[in-house]
């Protein structure tokens, strides 16, 4: 094992390891969110929108980080059997840097989808070069996004915890997991459901504005016709006459000539604006697979079902074959190393449908006692019959004495003629 100022010496870093020159051209200008976000880390939409695409983003931000992905060993037949402890791993599941836990590294992830369609995770902190060796330990990761394609190599902006600034670097495409949405044409797209949801909200929030914007909005018909100099000075003055005696008065009062007419223009314009933003709206829910009983709670289970097989599991998938593809040597994946997602299917299922699958999974020898207690978030039994797997209706021996031959033991004991049917 290497020892602690060898690992130092081999140490690299993503922001300090790359050419001079090259480090150079990809670099830019420098971004920096002052003032704009608390975490400045984290990328965070600059778009005005706060309203039904921030709702949307931030559910579907909360349930792709509920899923787990962790770095496993599984069989032949891709079962799982075993977490591999590595640093992969310890990113997805406990820290990823210096500012995230791994949940805060996912939601990252996510909402870098969704607003670029194309995330990039960045191994930061190696102890070896990735560019001379595939086998090399990740200590922390990174989430940027796509500036530049190149045709081997992708400038990436990704914030430097050491200089506390987004920096553009400069790294080859294998080095990098370059994740996309995989309901890019949904809510990437220029004239996707989205974007043009967005467009409509922005629409309408201008026609608001304008409608609460204090402005009169009339005409003054004046006695005596405007189409020389003369009367168009004349009538320029009692206007501003006019303004003076409203802006001048406490409660906005004024007086005309008997001879003027006033005619009021700001009734509210007829436009379809609602209707389309409702529209858009429906048919994004639609092709999200997202229903109201989602966002407040009370969907069903076929509803859940629904929006995790259709939403949430493309996205967690993606991300897990992405890692897999660069992060894992091919001789580790043929070792049986992997990158897999797990959600816990007993999160959306109440505690009487609960009771019911305990005692059917238990019954048929899927999981045990203990391995339920801690799903409860109860302590392990010490019954040493509690981690058996076994039905414990029937009214046998724990398999711990079956191990230990004491069964075996017993019907040696019972004479050859009781055993002959």
């Amino acid at each position: 094992m290497a020892t602690f100022i060898e690992r130092a010496a081999s140490a690299y870093n993503a922001f300090t390891g790359q050419d001079p020159k090259q480090r150079q051209e990809a670099r830019g200008t420098e971004i920096t969110y002052v003032g704009a976000s608390s975490t400045p880390f984290a990328f965070t939409s600059l778009a005005t929108e706060r309203n039904i695409v921030s709702a949307i983003y931030t559910q579907l931000m909360i349930d792709v980080a509920a899923v787990f992905i962790r770095h496993v060993k599984v069989d032949e037949n891709d079962n799982f059997q075993e977490v591999v402890n590595s640093g992969l791993n310890n990113c997805l599941n406990l820290e990823a840097n210096i500012d995230q836990a791994a949940t805060a590294f996912r939601m990252d992830i996510a909402n870098t989808l969704f607003q670029h369609g194309v995330a990039a995770v960045v191994p930061v902190d190696t102890d070896l070069n990735p560019d001379t060796t595939g086998s090399y330990t990740i200590h922390t990761m990174r989430v940027g996004f796509v500036t530049t394609w190149h045709p081997r190599h992708v400038t990436v902006s990704l914030y430097n915890d050491r200089t506390g600034k987004r920096e553009e670097i400069y790294i080859s495409k294998t080095n990098v997991a370059i994740i996309t949405n995989p309901l890019y044409a949904v809510m990437n797209e220029p004239n996707g459901t989205l974007k043009r949801l967005i467009q409509k909200l922005s629409l309408l929030d201008t026609a608001e504005a304008a409608g609460a914007s204090g402005k009169l909005d009339i005409l003054i018909q004046l006695p005596y016709t405007v189409k020389t100099d003369e009367k168009r000075r004349q009538a320029e003055v009692r206007r501003k006459d006019i303004e003076v005696q409203l802006t001048g008065s406490r409660y906005g009062i004024g007086y005309i000539d008997s001879t003027e007419k006033v005619t009021q223009l700001n009734r509210p314009a007829e436009n379809n604006l609602l209707a389309h933003v409702e529209s858009l709206t429906a048919k994004l829910y639609s092709e999200l697979g997202l229903t109201v009983d989602v966002f407040n709670g009370t969907a069903d289970e076929k509803t859940m079902l629904n929006y995790y097989n259709r939403t949430i599991n493309p996205i967690t998938r993606a991300i897990s074959e992405e890692f897999k593809r660069k992060f894992l040597t091919k001789t580790a994946v043929t070792q049986g190393h992997s990158i897999q997602s797990y959600r816990d299917p007993f999160l959306n299922v109440s505690m009487e449908v609960l009771a019911e699958l305990a005692d059917k999974l238990s019954r048929n020898e899927i999981m045990t006692s203990n391995e339920w207690r801690g799903k409860l978030g109860m302590k392990p039994s010490k019954d040493p019959g509690a981690d058996d797997l076994r039905n414990k209706n029937l009214n046998i021996e724990s398999t711990s004495e079956v191990k230990k031959g004491e069964l075996k033991g017993k019907f040696e004991k019972i004479p050859t003629a009781e055993l002959t049917p």
